[in-house]
């Protein structure tokens, strides 16, 4: 089971500090969806749920507009996780959390993406759950949002490509079974949602 300390106000200061800085205001959905789903992923696995809850609530502050870059050269080269590994440990100390975590929050930041090989079980199960964000509705969700206001995706059809690229990539990143089984769900939505574009948009996707 996890290792979770009891009612601790730097969880309350971080969300409110995450409800303040995520602009637009959808990003901020991200955040509390995936520290429930680390509570699924790490179900029965022991390990240090301040941590995980830190860099769930943390790991996406490069993120935010106020934070990166807004200049489409300059936003094309940005390293959000880098920014986070600068900035998450002031935004940290100021909330009162417990300093010796910090670095384990840190390590589980620095790995958190799909392409990523976190080590420490707390990396392993933010990264987890950070891909099942990913896959189903949800992801479908996060990934059309981004149209039109992302210079990355200006139309539905850049939208498609990641989100089939998505559902061939992603499930051998997994590392836990936990995940596995929450993912096969999400994996078969996210499956029919793409047959579906494709039968319907009859070849004139924009």
């Amino acid at each position: 089971m996890s290792i979770t300390a009891s009612s601790t106000p730097f969880r309350t200061t971080l969300d409110t500090l995450l409800r303040k800085e995520a602009k637009p205001a959808d990003k901020y959905g991200h955040q509390p969806r995936l520290y429930a789903l680390t509570r699924l992923v790490g179900k029965g696995t022991e390990y240090d749920d301040d941590v995980v809850f830190a860099a769930a609530y943390l790991h996406d502050i490069g993120v935010f507009i106020g934070h990166r870059p807004e200049a489409p050269d300059q936003l094309r080269q940005w390293n959000h996780v880098q920014y986070a590994l600068e900035t998450v440990p002031d935004m940290l100390m100021g909330a009162n959390f417990p300093e010796d975590k910090i670095p384990a929050v840190l390590a589980a930041i620095a790995t958190h993406q799909p392409h990523d090989k976190p080590e420490s079980i707390e990396a392993i199960v933010l990264r987890d759950a950070d891909i099942l964000e990913q896959l189903g509705a949800i992801g479908i969700l996060r990934a059309v949002a981004k149209t039109g206001r992302d210079t990355r995706y200006e139309t539905f059809t850049p939208i498609i490509a990641f989100l089939s690229r998505s559902l061939e990539e992603l499930p051998a990143h997994i590392r836990l079974d936990t995940t596995r089984a929450l993912a096969a769900p999400r994996l078969a939505l996210l499956r029919a949602f793409l047959a579906g574009v494709e039968a319907e948009a009859q070849g004139c996707l924009f």
